[in-house]
């Protein structure tokens, strides 16, 4: 018998993230890779295995408590000596055996040629994907995860509620900081650097999308980046920069997600036009911005420009602004 600590591995870039649930409990037996804790970020919820098998002696956290990699979880006392007892042999060798054969049968039926083999294939990263390749993986599925974009997490975290958030906080506290003045606080007028703050918006974004290929390692998620396209019922082939590569699955989930949408009647060409992911990047700030759409996506980037010196025309073809909104 011996007693070793359960730790907090590589979480990424997370820091300091809170504990919303405890899955087990002092005197309990675990299995290896059993789930013992349940982590939440700002963007995703993760389970903690346990890397051995033992009885728990005693539980170092509780939930509400916030611990980043190496925190210490648990102490587990582990049988040791258990592997060199010959009763349990022949159950460990047909529990072996029997695994390795069915896997080896469902990779030759299904992968034929195919460059890799997924028992579940989820196309797009984005939110709905990465959260079903976790819980897929987190089931012991053999699990890939295709994405067209250098970096996995979505329009969300890449291009949309992340980085316009972002941005949403440094508008606001330009904001607060001139309404100061009829309380009897003047502060002198603010000097912008797009730059800066393009700079410190995108460190957000790759903290979170850092995080999230983290994960992705951690559960064994195999992640392709590339354009896919069905090539058969049971297979799909990625161009990829290394060339074509093909994939074959047992089961695919379909997550593509959005692209934003041109009109077809608005010169898409002048250089001068931009749409919400152009509006992120920051170019620029014009002294006059016209936002046509009053709809959420359309006010957050109004409310951001303002802020930072554009003076605003709102176009919004309904009677009034966030159309459908309560």
């Amino acid at each position: 018998m011996s007693v070793i600590e359960i730790k907090v591995p590589d979480i990424g870039d997370f820091d300091e993230v809170e504990i919303i649930e405890v899955l087990v409990n002092a005197g309990d037996s675990i299995e290896a890779n059993q789930d013992i804790i349940t982590l939440e970020s700002d963007k995703a919820a993760m389970e903690i295995p346990s890397d051995t098998a033992g009885t728990i002696v005693s539980l170092n956290v509780a939930v509400g408590d916030k611990v980043a990699e190496g925190s210490v979880i648990l102490t587990l006392e582990t049988a040791e000596d258990a592997k060199d007892e010959p009763v349990s042999t022949p159950e460990s060798e047909e529990t072996k055996q029997t695994p390795e054969v069915d896997t080896a049968a469902v990779v030759t039926t299904a992968a034929g040629n195919a460059d890799l083999h997924a028992e579940i294939l989820v196309l797009g990263s984005g939110p709905g994907g990465y959260t079903a390749a976790f819980r897929a993986a987190d089931l012991g599925r053999q699990v890939v995860m295709i994405e067209r974009h250098a970096k996995i997490g979505g329009v969300c975290l890449n291009v949309g509620c992340i980085p316009s958030k972002a941005l949403l906080h440094t508008a606001q506290v330009i904001n607060e900081a001139a309404s100061m003045e009829d309380h009897g606080v003047t502060f002198s007028k603010p000097e912008v650097d797009i730059r800066k703050i393009e700079s410190w918006k995108n460190g957000i974004v790759d903290k979170l999308t850092g995080g999230l290929k983290a994960l992705a390692k951690q559960r064994k998620v195999t992640i392709v980046q590339g354009e896919a396209s069905f090539a058969g019922t049971n297979t799909m082939t990625v161009e990829t920069a290394e060339g074509t590569q093909t994939v074959s699955f047992d089961k695919c989930i379909i997550a593509a997600g959005s692209r934003v949408s041109k009109v077809p009647v608005f010169p898409n060409d002048d250089p001068r036009m931009m749409d919400s992911t152009d509006a992120l990047d920051l170019a620029d700030v014009p002294e006059k911005l016209l936002v046509i759409g009053g709809g959420i996506i359309g006010l957050e980037m109004a409310t951001v420009y303002h802020a930072l010196g554009s003076k605003i025309t709102v176009v919004e073809m309904q009677n009034g602004l966030i159309p459908g909104a309560d």
